[in-house]
């Protein structure tokens, strides 16, 4: 029979167990950076211009992938960087996020330069308030949107916009608390495609609101390609 071989000395494991711990915590921080990087950010919702489909601190996890490979569709929840000062420097300089929270993934730490807001119109289409029945018009189509509060009107302020090829007209589905693309015709009331920071699929937080977050595709389904402009 061989030798018995002599147990190594309790230093010896404890060292190479506390080696193997800390190459997978390594791993698991470089994987989480990767997907937070690359494939899906989690933000928290700082205002009311969602209600009632995003509450105050509710927190959703972004597509980031989704802009690279199928661009934001009308009806979308984008998250997006400022596109021209549409937050004052007082909100800007508000924010705080946790640190804790951003080592975990679940607070980016740029938020406080980004918006969230549902996409209405997208490169070519004409978007307009309102109809004789008080409905938003898209490419001349009336929409009814099912995501507003009973009872809310659309707009209360009147446009008519066209929008340029690569950009977005958004609003909050808080019409009347929501500093959106109708209240900066002045300056840049569309959102670049490449501002676009990724499109919201999930509220999972708190656990009592978890649920998909879908396009209303039925809201948009009537509404016609812009003129010239074939296909999605």
């Amino acid at each position: 029979m061989p030798p018995s071989q002599a147990s190594p000395p309790f230093s010896r494991k404890f060292v190479r167990g506390l080696l193997e711990a800390v190459a997978i915590i390594v791993v698991a921080v470089l994987i989480s950076t990767a997907l937070r990087a690359w494939v899906m950010r989690s933000f928290y919702i700082p205002s009311g211009s969602m209600e009632q489909t995003l509450q105050v601190d509710d927190r959703v996890l972004v597509n980031q992938l989704a802009p690279r490979f199928d661009p934001a569709d009308r009806g979308d929840i984008i998250v997006f960087d400022d596109p021209d000062d549409w937050l004052s420097a007082g909100q800007v300089s508000s924010y705080r996020p946790n640190p804790v929270l951003e080592f975990l993934g679940l607070a980016p730490s740029d938020a406080g330069q980004q918006l969230i807001k549902r996409v209405i119109g997208k490169g070519g289409d004409t978007v307009e308030c309102c109809d004789d029945e008080g409905r938003l018009l898209v490419n001349g189509e009336p929409i009814t949107e099912t995501y507003l509060e009973p009872g809310m009107a659309p707009s209360q302020m009147e446009f008519s916009v066209t929008v340029p090829d690569g950009h977005y007209w958004v609003m909050g589905d808080n019409r009347s608390n929501s500093a959106d693309s109708r209240f900066h015709q002045d300056s840049q009331p569309f959102v670049p495609a490449e501002n676009v920071v990724g499109t919201v699929f999930l509220l999972n937080w708190p656990l009592s609101r978890f649920t998909w977050v879908s396009t209303p595709d039925e809201v948009y389904a009537q509404v016609p390609e812009p003129e010239g402009i074939t296909g999605s």
